[in-house]
C-alpha cells in the first residue's frame, strides 16, 4: 500500500526489485528515491550518501564522530552523534536532473529535500557534523529552528537540518509544490492523513504506513 501511495504521489514508475529494496522511477531524469522493505516499525526515511568507497568512506566519517552499525557487501550503515542512520553507498553517475510532475492544472511538485530532525541538545553538534560530511553551503532559514545545506548544482536534493523539542532524531521527506492546500487535498486523494497545518508555509501529513511528511511552498523550479 505504501508503494502504490508513493508512486502516485511521485508519478513515478517501480525498478525490478533487489532484494528488499526497490527504485522509483521518474518519469523523466535520474532516480534518486529507493523503497525498501524493513521488518520493524515504524516506517521511517534514511539518507543514503553516494561515495566512491564506501568502507574507505566510512572511516574518514567515523572521524567526524559516527560511529558504524553494519557492514555489507557494497555498502556500510553509520549512525550520526544525535542517532541518525544512514548509509554510504558506491556513488552512482547522474546524468540528467529530474524535473517536477505538473498535474491537472497548474500544479507540479517534486521530492526535493530531507529533512533532519534533531533534538535541540544535539543540533549544534550534528549541524557541524552534516557540514563536515557534505561539504555543502550552510545558510540559515528565516525562522531560527531551521538551517539549509545547499548542494552543489544539478543534485536533486537538499538538507535541512531542524531543531526540534526532544524525542529521538530522524529524517523526513519534504516536497516542493505550487500550491500547498492543493497538493495536500491530492495526497489526502490517494491515502494520506493531515496532520497539522502550518498557512503559507507547510502541511505535515501521514502516509499509508504511519510515516510522517511534509508538502512545503517551496517553488518546484527553483
Amino acid at each position: 500500500m505504501a508503494e502504490r501511495f508513493w508512486l502516485a504521489v511521485t508519478g513515478s514508475g517501480l525498478s525490478p526489485r533487489r532484494g528488499s529494496f526497490v527504485t522509483v522511477v521518474p518519469e523523466k531524469g535520474d532516480a534518486y528515491l529507493r523503497l525498501q522493505i524493513v521488518s520493524t516499525e515504524p516506517a521511517r526515511a534514511h539518507l543514503d550518501l553516494h561515495v566512491d568507497d564506501p568502507f574507505r568512506s566510512s572511516r574518514e566519517v567515523a572521524e567526524l564522530g559516527a560511529v558504524v552499525v553494519d557492514t555489507q557487501d557494497d555498502l556500510v550503515v553509520m549512525r550520526s552523534p544525535s542517532g541518525i542512520v544512514f548509509c554510504l553507498v558506491a556513488w552512482e553517475y547522474e546524468r540528467e536532473l529530474t524535473l517536477p510532475r505538473r498535474w491537472d492544472g497548474p500544479q507540479s511538485s517534486i521530492v526535493d529535500q530531507l529533512c533532519l530532525d534533531v533534538p535541540a541538545a544535539f543540533y549544534a553538534r550534528e549541524l557541524v557534523f552534516w557540514s563536515q560530511v557534505t561539504g555543502w553551503e550552510r545558510r540559515a532559514s528565516s525562522l531560527p529552528e531551521f538551517t539549509f545545506l545547499l548542494p552543489p548544482a544539478r543534485m536533486p536534493l537538499q538538507l535541512l537540518v531542524q531543531r526540534t523539542g526532544g524525542g529521538e532524531a530522524g529524517v523526513h521527506v519534504d516536497l516542493a509544490c505550487d500550491d500547498v492546500d492543493a497538493e495536500a487535498a491530492r495526497h489526502v486523494a490517494l491515502g494520506a492523513v493531515v496532520v497539522r497545518r502550518v498557512p503559507r508555509d507547510w502541511t505535515t501529513l501521514r502516509d499509508p504506513a504511519g510515516r510522517e511528511y511534509c508538502i512545503t511552498a517551496r517553488s518546484p523550479f527553483r
